[in-house]
């Protein structure tokens, strides 16, 4: 099957959920003897050629916050309509505004996968949000299929499109490496277990700004640690670092991925996550593996992956969503009961590896292309399946430093 992919900014991920979904997603597709192309922008990715088993394809784009997507995506999508692709999945309701194009010829399949409700972002202007709702309005009329990240989504399309069919294929994560040494935390001048981390792109919907009103008035040597790169939104991220000048205990990484993003998350007590509007948050999964106990918003992606079926207790502690009070609250309640917490989620991991499978992820979305263009299949093994974990973490070749949980510790 040839499969196009639309409205991805890098391969391999530089930052952002849907680019971390597309490489999971795309490079086990890949695996499994399809022809993957990825279209993705040129400033972005250094890639020319193939990453893992996936065709990259660099276009050009108008690098501005209201004209990079759409510049990007009308080159993309039109490349398409004159392709022989079975598949063209676009990924966002911004690029799906352009889903019409590819359309026009006949016998292609054309998916979208709904990551989040894009035009509530406060980043974005009225004119704006309304192409983004105009762009959502074509993700349901030229779909094939229409695909959503989370439950409250999928309720959300099938509330207000009940003619419509939607089919809920979440996020996943991976079984993590768990990394002890501090040669990144030497660098930012942390502890092993003396921070709270927050990691994601530094945007309104993200919540940092209500984050650090409310760690202001703690009382606590624990410091916070701050993950992320602004995106279109660099007056926003100075405004944050400019709020958190008098604090030292605030600590601002930048964009952190690969090795040094592992070990925030492998020596942190705790994760934080403010959002007032997600999809369904990868960077929660990937706590949760690790076994961090979290704060989170009560916003609907948040509460659905707490449930985590009924198993129960999780490690996680929400908060009233956009209330300062009561995310000290709850950050302080993470303080005082953190080995409790950590005992919870440790016990949680294997939930989560099996709710949030990237294998059964692909299988799934494979299904779905086949059903679009009516054919049988038989499913091969995929090939970079990761490693059985030994004590609760997997081992890793490239892993010198590795350490077992201390359970006597939690």
């Amino acid at each position: 099957m040839k499969i196009a992919v639309i409205g991805v900014k890098s391969m391999p991920a530089i930052q952002g959920g849907i680019e971390r979904h597309a490489e999971e997603l795309y490079t086990r597709l890949a695996a499994r003897g399809h022809e993957v192309t990825v279209f993705c922008r040129r400033y972005a990715t250094d890639n020319r050629g193939e990453y893992k088993g996936v065709r990259i394809k660099r276009l050009s784009s108008i690098n501005t916050k209201h004209l990079d997507t759409v510049t990007n995506v009308f080159l993309a999508s039109t490349i398409a309509l004159f392709s022989d692709y079975d598949i063209v999945h676009y990924h966002a309701i911004g690029p799906a505004l352009l889903s019409f194009i590819p359309r026009v010829r006949k016998g292609i399949g054309i998916c979208t996968t709904i990551h989040g409700l894009d035009w509530q972002r406060k980043k974005w202007g009225r004119l704006s949000s309304s192409f983004l709702k105009l762009g959502q309005m074509c993700a349901v009329l030229f779909s094939d299929s229409l695909i959503t990240v989370s439950d409250d989504l999928k309720k959300y399309f099938s509330d207000k499109y009940p003619r419509r069919e939607v089919r809920y294929i979440p996020n996943g994560t991976n079984k993590p490496i768990k990394r002890i040494g501090a040669q990144a935390l030497s660098s930012w001048g942390i502890e092993r277990k003396q921070y709270l981390l927050f990691a994601g792109r530094l945007v309104p919907e993200k919540g940092c700004h209500l984050l650090l009103a409310a760690y202001r008035d703690i009382d606590t040597n624990v410091r916070l640690v701050i993950a992320g790169a602004d995106s279109h939104s660099k007056g926003y991220a100075d405004g944050l670092r400019a709020a958190a000048r008098e604090d030292s205990r605030v600590v601002f990484t930048g964009f952190v991925a690969g090795h040094p993003l592992e070990e925030l998350f492998s020596n942190a007590l705790g994760f934080v996550l403010p959002s007032d509007l997600e999809g369904l948050p990868i960077a929660l999964l990937e706590a949760l593996g690790y076994g961090l106990p979290a704060v989170c918003s009560d916003i609907p992606p948040h509460l659905e992956v707490g449930q985590l079926g009924q198993f129960g207790q999780n490690g996680i502690v929400f908060f009233r969503s956009g209330n300062v009070d009561d995310l000290r609250r709850k950050l302080d309640e993470l303080l005082a009961d953190s080995k409790n917490l950590r005992r919870q989620a440790n016990e949680a991991r294997a939930r989560v590896f099996e709710m949030y499978d990237w294998d059964e992820i692909t299988s799934t979305t494979e299904d779905v292309y086949f059903s679009i263009i009516g054919r049988s299949h038989k499913v091969k093994p995929i090939e970079d399946k990761q490693p059985e974990p030994q004590d609760g973490w997997p081992s890793s070749n490239q892993q010198e430093n590795y350490e077992c949980p201390d359970k006597s510790s939690l």
